[in-house]
């Protein structure tokens, strides 16, 4: 686009009207659209009406613009001519001046008078300037005087804030003085000014003076109350001092001594009544765990008591002490007298019998006992020991009388195994005496929401009784009492049931944990990740993989593929693959895997199945060299012509005579060798595929199996070492079929005495009828191979997977060869005609036409008999699966078969 230049004043023509009028002449000189052929009717009606005229006026945008743009303007007038347009200028011009005009003559009379109108004005402005001093003084003097009033009355308002905030500090004081005072008197402790008055035995709660039970029964309620309310004003106690201690102040400095003495008085009587309500609740039931003289109502009561005492020490924050007296009140002796080093020799309470399934008190059906001697076969979830219908962390506030009909403690099967007897003791007692405790626990925290706290110095908010209390001390004296028996890795079967048996347990007891942060706790502890480490599970790695190989290594000691006689080991025919399959199903049976080692039994898995493949190269036979087969194959399926059959072949061997014996008997002792291997490789392939897609993928964990294998999914690596031994099968497929085609070549020979038969017979006058006997012989030996019509082979295994490739195969070589006997039959007969044609006498005159005729007659025989024989050799094929009529070497055998012997040109 052109760019805009402004006017010129020096030049002749400043606003460029000459050239903007030779491009206006130049646009209205082209042809207008309608003239080359465009149809009217396509415009729209905007582009068919004539433009409207407007007149300049001062309105006009173009002419009220800030910059005026001549090309614009000009644009927008284009339907006007120059001289039109400057015409049209001219008159706009004149408008404007007479307008002007009009104006001055209008307001000249009040512009010429406007200098004498003025005249005076100055004396007046100075008298008026005089008085205006006086005026600003007075203001400004006011102006500080109101200034001093502002700010005296500000100094009295800071101050009388001050006052109200010293005011409303006293009253704090005061509030604080008198929750002491109260505080002192509820807890009964001497005041400052009674400490000489009263005797220092008078200090704590009258609770803790009492020796009568029966009291203490009675007003145990009363006491729990008690407690809340003072846990209520202790609470509000330390507000009020948290919010007097944003400056300093010495009241609170001297009271705090008694702040920490009404803590610790506090403390200890919740203690206390926690401690007696918990070990009332405790020594109430027998032995055997059913209550004795306790009722329900005050069963109820006592859980009252300790729902209330919990909600104090969740109130004031003291989690951890009301753990420390679950331990040592309830926990803490109960393991002491349960775990220690004879645990195990103990007799049993003789209180329940002995069962083969584990008795309900309540009445409840449990989920059938997980055996931790006789595992499932297939371990999903090996270390399961019960079956939950429920959600166990779907739970209320369980205080009540009807939490007995809920779920109890998953009991594992203690058959012949004391570990699983003591480990129910432990969940039985849980279940007993701690469980609702940790349930009312639960709930309380829940309500308060006190696990959402944000806490200074790092201690998880709380109860976790279930970690800090019941596996703290639990896992502690297992590991220290008997950890030498639990973790000892010598005696892998023990070790593993051990395992077993202890992971079994840790799952029942997490199912009676309240709530999964509880189970999250326990998991997360120092004693739970202490406990787990003493599992020595790479030792135990170790002996499995001892044990495993060394019966493996015991069978594949023999080098040598041989059947075994019986078909106990079905599907696989040798002893050595079936121990390569019982190896890899030993590393996944429920009795050896353990899923932490899950990686290392996954590698040992492939390392077994590589042993396999390199003991079947050390046991096969010596092998054809693959080129030399391969060479044989292409020549024998690449002449498919009788042209070039004779010099295409002259790097395949024939066969001259029958082989030998010794030959055949070594044929069939490799035929037996390539098919057991075979066989058991496609058994072990179809075996350890079918063990992955049942037991081994649902055992995996979902991640990677090794750090270095994060590319390659465990699937494919089973894959990748699979194909590594399924790799011989199509080698030593070629192999058999090399020596099928090779036995079925040796009947072929029969074929060239054919015409020598025939011309001992020539005085027969009778047309062959039937195939020659040598044609049933040409499949024979793979016949026998599948075993069909046979009642034993060695591919009879292999019958419906490689019957028919291996059929086609050998019928290939052997059509290529049938074409190469029936093609040099053909030149040996046309020698033979040329030859008794150069030896006819010239000068006899009987005899000739006969002997002629007796020819014929002969070779019509003999090519009868040849179409007998391929039509019976393509239905033998047929008959073994192969497409014979789409195949192009036996058509050019039939065509072959079908012409003359001789060219009787």
């Amino acid at each position: 686009m052109a760019t805009v230049r402004s006017p010129d004043e020096n030049s002749r023509d400043p606003f460029e009207l000459d050239r903007l009028a030779e491009e206006l002449a130049a646009r209205e000189a082209r042809p207008r659209p309608g003239v080359n052929g465009t149809d009217d009717d396509d415009l729209s009606a905007e582009a068919r009406d004539l433009p409207l005229y407007t007149p300049l006026s001062h309105d006009d945008p173009y002419l009220s613009a800030e910059t005026f743009d001549v090309e614009q303007f000009l644009l927008s007038r284009a339907y006007t001519s120059l001289p039109d347009l400057r015409t049209e200028l001219r008159d706009y011009l004149a408008a404007l001046k007479e307008e002007l005009v009009r104006l001055i003559n209008d307001d000249y009379e009040a512009f010429i008078s406007l200098s004498t109108d003025l005249r005076g004005e100055g004396t007046r402005l100075e008298s008026l300037k005089r008085p205006l001093a006086d005026l600003k003084g007075r203001v400004l003097e006011s102006r500080k005087t109101l200034q001093e009033i502002q700010d005296e009355t500000k100094e009295k308002l800071d101050r009388r804030a001050a006052i109200r905030e010293e005011k409303a500090f006293l009253h704090l004081l005061l509030k604080i003085s008198e929750s002491l005072t109260r505080l002192e008197s509820l807890l009964l402790i001497s005041s400052p000014g009674d400490e000489e008055k009263n005797s220092p035995n008078n200090e704590g709660l009258l609770v803790s003076t009492r020796a009568d039970t029966e009291a203490d029964d009675k007003s145990r309620a009363n006491q729990a109350k008690h407690i809340a309310r003072v846990a209520a004003e202790y609470t509000q106690l330390l507000y009020h001092v948290s919010r007097a201690n944003t400056e300093p102040c010495a009241f609170i400095d001297e009271s705090q001594w008694r702040i920490d003495r009404i803590k610790s008085t506090l403390s200890s009587d919740l203690d206390h009544l926690f401690a007696s309500t918990l070990s009332a609740l405790v020594g109430g039931k027998d032995h055997g765990g059913r209550p004795s003289k306790i009722s329900e109502i005050e069963k109820s009561k006592w859980y009252a008591d300790v729902t209330e005492c919990l909600r104090v020490y969740d109130v004031l924050g003291l989690w951890r002490d009301a753990e420390d007296v679950i331990r040592r009140e309830v926990v803490r002796d109960f393991v002491k007298k349960t775990i220690y080093p004879g645990a195990f020799s103990a007799p049993r309470s003789p209180i329940v019998p002995h069962t083969p399934f584990p008795t309900s008190a309540r009445g409840s059906s449990p989920a059938p006992p997980q055996t931790a001697s006789l595992p499932p076969r297939t371990p999903y979830t090996p270390f399961t020991a019960f079956a939950s219908k429920q959600n166990p962390f779907d739970f209320t506030l369980r205080a009540d009388a009807s939490s007995s009909s809920l779920a109890s403690a998953a009991i594992l099967d203690e058959t012949d195994d004391p570990l699983a007897a003591l480990y129910n003791t432990i969940l039985r007692f849980v279940d007993r005496d701690v469980r609702r405790t940790m349930e009312i626990a639960e709930a309380v925290c829940a309500k308060s929401g006190s696990r959402t706290r944000h806490r200074d110095d790092g201690e998880s908010p709380g109860f976790e009784i279930m970690a800090n209390v019941v596996w703290a001390e639990i896992g502690r004296a297992l590991m220290d009492e008997l950890g030498s028996v639990i973790f000892a890795a010598g005696k892998p079967d023990e070790f593993r049931k051990h395992y077993e048996t202890t992971q079994a347990f840790i799952r029942a007891l997490e199912f009676l944990a309240p709530s999964v942060e509880s189970v999250e706790a326990l998991r997360k502890h120092i004693v739970f990740t202490a406990f787990e480490r003493r599992w020595q599970l790479p030792v135990y790695f170790q002996l499995r993989w001892k044990e495993i190989v060394s019966k493996l290594e015991e069978s594949l000691a023999t080098t040598k593929l041989e059947r075994t006689p019986t078909k106990a080991l079905a599907p696989f025919v040798t002893s050595q693959a079936a121990a390569v399959f019982e190896a890899v199903r030993a590393c996944w049976s429920a009795e050896v895997f353990i899923p932490d080692l899950s990686a290392r039994f996954w590698r040992f898995t492939l390392q077994i199945i590589s042993r396999y493949r390199t003991w079947l190269d050390k046991s096969l036979p010596p092998l054809e060299p693959p080129p030399k087969v391969a060479a044989a194959v292409a020549a024998e399926r690449g002449n498919n012509t009788t042209a070039s059959a004779a010099t295409a072949r002259a790097s395949t061997p024939v066969p001259t005579e029958a082989a030998s014996a010794d030959s055949i008997a070594a044929d069939e002792a490799l035929l037996q060798q390539f098919a057991t291997a075979i066989t058991d490789i496609k058994a072990l392939e179809t075996q350890v595929t079918k063990l992955w897609r049942e037991e081994i993928s649902a055992m995996l964990p979902d991640g990677p199996t090794d750090a270095g294998e994060q590319s390659v999914p465990p699937e494919e690596a089973l894959k990748h070492a699979l194909s590594k031994v399924t790799s011989l099968v199509p080698t030593l497929l070629n192999q058999i079929v090399l020596i099928l085609s090779r036995r079925a070549c040796d009947a072929l020979l029969s074929m060239r005495s054919i015409p020598s038969q025939f011309r001992a017979m020539s005085a027969s006058k009778r047309m062959p009828t039937e195939p020659s006997y040598f044609v049933s012989l040409i499949f024979k030996h793979t016949k026998a191979f599948f075993a069909i019509q046979t009642v034993d082979g060695p591919g009879a295994a292999l019958k419906d997977a490689f019957l028919a490739p291996v059929a086609t195969d050998v019928f290939e070589l052997v059509t290529q060869r049938y074409i190469y006997f029936l093609s040099a039959m053909k030149k040996t007969e046309e020698s033979l005609r040329r030859l008794k044609k150069g030896k006819k006498s010239t000068y006899s005159l009987f005899g000739s036409s006969a002997r002629e005729d007796d020819g014929r007659a002969d070779e019509e025989k003999i090519r009868t008999q040849m179409i007998l024989d391929v039509e019976a050799f393509g239905r033998e094929a047929q008959s073994l699966g192969v497409a014979v009529q789409e195949n192009a070497a036996y058509k050019s055998l039939v065509e072959m078969a079908r012409s003359s012997l001789t060219d009787d040109t």
